[in-house]
């Protein structure tokens, strides 16, 4: 496809880099789903990182709108090479076979607000508890009994314990933390020619659930939720 795309600033450019990095990270394989409609201002970037059973939306604030709608699934290190930050520009590579996660998107609108979230703060208190109760569990665990599915049961009792007074799960948490999405907010980030960066906070909609940070948002179906297709809105977070 080989478009150039212009980030608004540097900061976007390098912020995008570092989304991609860390999917990378977690699966040298990744790919991502891109989007931006036709006049839109912004593109969406979604990844699945491995484990945590979340999707990940990373927002790019562009230079100028798009001419012409843009939907592909492309690699992520391929995306992640062609990002230049010092010109604040990346060159959309070729589209690849897209997996399945990325023909099932959160629906495009109806988000509401979820109370009982507690602030960064503490989810990040909460995430590093996790981390360390899994860590003195796994080193409990006798010789014979230290295996991957001994530790799988661990990590899946831990993650799937719900956040505060919401049904969020802790992996949803996690990820957003691992991700870079919940590092404390650069007073410098713009989310708009006028607005101030969104707050963290839980969203539903139909059987979808979206923890929303200024640095971009973890969506996940809700147990037992029938959450349809489509597709974030195309915004800024």
């Amino acid at each position: 496809m080989n478009d150039r795309l212009h980030c608004a600033d540097s900061g976007e450019a390098a912020d995008l880099a570092a989304f991609l990095g860390r999917l990378v990270h977690y699966d040298r394989a990744a790919a991502v789903r891109l989007q931006a409609a036709a006049g839109g201002g912004a593109l969406a970037v979604f990844g699945r990182p491995p484990s945590f059973e979340v999707l990940a939306v990373r927002t790019v604030r562009l230079a100028a709108p798009v001419g012409t709608p843009l939907d592909l699934t492309v690699s992520a290190g391929e995306l992640l090479e062609a990002v230049d930050e010092g010109a604040a520009s990346v060159v959309v590579p070729d589209p690849v076979t897209g997996p399945p996660w990325a023909g099932v998107l959160p629906p495009r609108g109806g988000w509401e607000p979820v109370a009982g979230l507690p602030g960064p703060e503490a989810m990040r208190a909460a995430v590093a508890g996790a981390i360390a109760e899994f860590r003195a569990r796994d080193e409990a665990l006798p010789p014979q009994h230290r295996t991957r599915s001994e530790r799988d049961l661990i990590g899946r009792e831990i993650w799937s314990r719900t956040l505060g007074d919401t049904e969020l799960p802790l992996r949803a948490v996690h990820a957003a933390q691992s991700l870079g999405f919940l590092r404390p907010v650069r007073s410098s980030v713009p989310a708009g020619p006028t607005a101030a960066p969104a707050p963290v906070a839980l969203l539903a909609s139909g059987g979808w659930l979206r923890l929303r940070t200024p640095y971009g948002s973890v969506a996940m179906r809700r147990p037992g939720g029938t959450g349809g297709l489509g597709a974030l809105l195309v915004r800024p977070v």
